[in-house]
């Protein structure tokens, strides 16, 4: 059995003397982010430490399909026995998940730990011999309850590889997922992936509307403490609450990471012969302002990687966002797109200065995501010295988060003249929302130096349900991108911005 850390070691043995001795007043102190916050403070002043991988040949050669063949038995789980809303199910390790991350469970005793057991996993699909699962740990966690129906228990959420963590609210099928911290994504230095490798999870009371985790995050540069207060339902909500230490120093830090896919969509079609519409998880970034402004940026899948940002004060929210809802958007029966969840991070308290970054990576295929939206500082605290930060995940599907006004509902590029090619580009927006139709709007259009606005125009929508922007321009220098932005106003803007970017070529 693993040892307990030092923060609540001394607890653990009171309890052991407790029940060995005559009867005994004392409670177990309560577990909770202070003492995962004095392990990471602790580590941020030490070296970094990695053991590297455990796995045997047999588990680390196993694909996709093999290591989901690895299952995990529900029948014996910390909360089997109990009456508790949620089951708590265990993740093994193999693949690529290739590093033991220590569990432990808050009971009403004190915190005790969750050591690996083969027995709880049924290793007959993935023709995997028990013993090769000696000495190891669990990957990861996922947790089910009543979200779909009444008597049947739902997976809502799950912790598995890095800092990755995902969920899911009624009817949702998975897609994106959200860390717990991005460092230096995008830079020519390479990316540096923290890890979770520590978890402690509260055994819920049986009336309990939320379950609360608590992760210790490390790598090379930064250390953190986490909870996670995690609320099921039409909407699933995680709150987070960190403290994030820097080992060294780091050239850019990523908070409230969100990551996703972009195949291809309405904005962009493939060239290929593929059936499907569109293929994305995710189809825009969403930006609230603190000046009331809503930011709609189209999602991309790009030649070369392109990194575009919007800068802030105290933003209220981004999120990477699913809006297009329609299965014939995706005609998939197989992975029903049009049920994968939005992601909105709703900032809680004051962010100060920094930007919202989008990443758009080349992605060959629908495989990995290639999509990262986060918030990074303008300021960083000084080596282990805290850096705080509270925030909301809402993930949702039948009303997300969107503006007040008339909102983008589809961004679709084509020739400007297809009969007689001008070599213009043309891009037709579509609004919806609150915005009568029977009064006329005005567009504001504009570009940057690279682009020249040919026309412009806006019309009721087919059937008066929204507004058509229609927008034609030439790019002084097809090496170079274009940075677009148009919003709809009746004297003051009346609809949410829609920010474009043209990438080269």
């Amino acid at each position: 059995m693993p040892l307990l850390p030092n923060a609540f070691r001394l607890s653990a043995c009171l309890l052991a003397v407790c029940a060995a001795a005559a009867p005994c007043t004392g409670a177990a102190a309560p577990f909770g982010l202070k003492d995962v916050d004095a392990l990471a403070k602790q580590r941020a002043a030490t070296a970094f430490s990695d053991a590297g991988s455990n796995l045997p040949a047999a588990l680390k050669n196993l694909d996709h399909d093999r290591y989901h063949a690895l299952r995990y038995k529900p029948e014996t789980g910390p909360w089997s026995k109990i009456k508790s809303p949620y089951t708590l199910e265990l993740f093994h390790e193999g693949w690529a998940f290739d590093r033991p991350v220590a569990l432990h469970e808050i009971a009403p005793g004190g915190v005790r730990d969750l050591a690996f057991n083969p027995q709880q996993f049924d290793y007959g699909a993935a023709k995997i011999e028990p013993p090769a699962a000696d000495g190891l740990g669990y990957a990861g966690f996922r947790a089910t309850g009543a979200l779909n129906l009444p008597l049947y228990r739902d997976e809502f959420i799950s912790f598995l590889g890095a800092s990755y963590f995902r969920a899911l609210g009624k009817g949702q099928l998975y897609g994106m997922s959200a860390r717990g911290l991005a460092i230096d994504t995008a830079q020519a230095s390479g990316e540096e992936f923290p890890r979770f490798v520590e978890f402690w999870i509260e055994r819920p009371k049986p009336n309990a509307t939320q379950l609360i985790v608590y992760g210790l995050l490390d790598s090379p540069r930064a250390t953190g403490a986490y909870r996670f207060a995690i609320t099921p339902g039409i909407d699933t909500v995680v709150d987070v609450t960190a403290r994030v230490y820097l080992r060294d120093k780091v050239d850019k830090l990523g908070l409230a990471p969100l990551t996703s896919m972009f195949f291809y969509g309405a904005n962009q079609r493939t060239g290929g012969d593929d059936y499907r519409p569109e293929v994305h998880d995710s189809d825009g970034l969403s930006v609230q302002l603190n000046s009331g402004e809503w930011i709609w940026r189209p999602l991309l899948n790009p030649k070369r990687l392109l990194v575009t940002s919007f800068a802030a004060t105290d933003p209220k929210g981004f999120g990477l966002m699913q809006r297009a809802r329609d299965f014939g958007r995706y005609e998939d029966l197989q992975t029903r797109y049009d049920l994968h969840p939005s992601a909105w991070v709703e900032t809680i308290g004051n962010w100060g200065a920094g930007r919202v970054e989008l990443v758009m990576i080349p992605a060959p295929d629908e495989t990995n995501d290639n999509i990262v939206a986060y918030w990074v500082p303008a300021q960083l605290p000084p080596p282990q010295q805290p850096l705080e930060i509270a925030y909301r995940v809402h993930w949702q599907k039948d009303a997300p988060t969107q503006p007040p006004f008339a909102r983008i509902v589809q961004t679709r590029q084509g020739k400007g003249y297809t009969r007689n090619p001008d070599n213009s580009l043309g891009f037709v927006v579509d609004y919806a929302g609150p915005l009568d139709a029977d009064a006329a709007v005005d567009a504001v259009v504009s570009g940057d130096a690279n682009a020249q606005i040919l026309e412009k125009s806006v019309h009721a929508n087919a059937g008066g349900d929204g507004w058509r922007l229609t927008v034609r321009l030439r790019r002084n220098d097809d090496a170079k991108p274009v940075e677009l932005r148009a919003f709809l106003r009746r004297g003051d803007a009346v609809s949410e911005t829609w920010s474009y970017a043209l990438p080269p070529g």
